[in-house]
């Protein structure tokens, strides 16, 4: 047997069922998503089995991008959990066969409590179909294991279809990328839409504060014992006038030997780049690195113009936030 010959079998099988059943689509998956588009409730999606793992999954997508939803067991609900279900909740139902046990138990109770039940089944004439609401018809699926009978291309085919239930009532929702990190906090997105400069930045206490008119080898010892490497420039309001940084001293260093008698007005960059302190700290990163000649180090500032603190790219960085 050659492997990768088997692999592209596999692969080839799969690809074509799907292909297959997105060409025979009709207006019952467009009953289904204005279905799930309306439901006022959860969606609860139940399978048993390899189906079942693709409903946990089909609920875990819809749950991530702003629809309500859960895996129903169906054998946990016949013990009980059928209790968290009520009138303004929907049940996707997913079973190959149309006949699956633990599924077709469900459906009398179901029906008595008056819930609408979308089936995604490859079987018309199944009991799973004559009792639902809304039936996506996948017809017979050729699997793709070499005995043709492990769930591989159906599993497959229902994945997708409940993607595609779950991107397209998504979009109608009008669900923003907001929204998604609001779900993801934890992941990159999240921290990239979420992460305010305020939470990662140097506040007054670690960062250099010195007043105009101090003279530069007093900053420059504020500054070395910092660690910072820069120091923010403010009069006596505490507004921000400039900034020093230690590639501004290198460079003066490099053309000026007598500085005992130079002011910090004399080497600060007027006029600094800055960001406020509740911007994103994603733009903080921008600000530094989307640049002709980047910066390490940016000001923060808050609304009235006083110096609040420093954050520097490796802050942001750190935190798992990149561009």
């Amino acid at each position: 047997m050659n492997i990768l010959d088997e692999v592209n079998r596999v692969f080839d099988i799969e690809i074509n069922e799907l292909t297959k059943i997105r060409n025979g689509l009709d207006e019952s998956i467009v009953k289904a998503i204005q279905m799930v588009y309306e439901c006022q409730g959860k969606v609860a999606v139940c399978g048993m089995g390899k189906p079942g793992h693709i409903a946990r999954k089909i609920a875990a997508s819809m749950s991530s991008m702003g629809i309500p939803s859960f895996m129903l067991h169906p054998a946990e609900a016949q013990h009980g959990d059928l209790g968290s279900l009520d009138k303004k909740d929907i049940v996707i139902m997913i079973s190959n066969s149309g006949e699956t046990k633990e599924v077709c138990r469900l459906l009398p109770n179901l029906k008595f409590m008056g819930i609408p039940i979308i089936s995604i089944t490859s079987n018309v004439d199944s009991t799973l179909s004559h009792l639902s609401d809304c039936v996506v018809l996948t017809n017979k699926i050729t699997e793709a294991g070499n005995l043709g009978l492990a769930p591989t291309s159906s599993t497959t085919v229902e994945l997708v279809i409940g993607d595609a239930i779950s991107v397209v009532v998504s979009k109608m929702k009008n669900f923003k990328e907001s929204d998604f990190a609001l779900y993801h906090p934890a992941g990159t997105l999240g921290k990239k839409l979420l992460t305010t400069v305020k939470e990662l930045m140097h506040s007054s206490e670690e960062v250099p504060f010195v007043e105009c008119g101090e003279l530069l080898v007093d900053a420059m010892s504020i500054m070395s014992e910092s660690g910072m490497g820069a120091a923010l420039i403010v009069d006596e309001n505490r507004c921000l006038k400039g900034i020093i940084t230690d590639g501004d001293l290198k460079r003066l260093f490099n053309v000026k030997r007598d500085i005992d008698s130079l002011k910090v007005d004399d080497v600060m960059s007027v006029n600094p780049i800055f960001i406020q302190q509740d911007d994103l700290a994603i733009n903080a990163l921008k600000k530094m690195e989307q640049r002709k000649n980047q910066i390490h180090c940016l000001a923060v500032i808050d609304h009235d113009n006083r110096a609040k603190g420093l954050i520097r790219n490796h802050d942001v960085i750190g935190a798992g936030i990149f561009l």
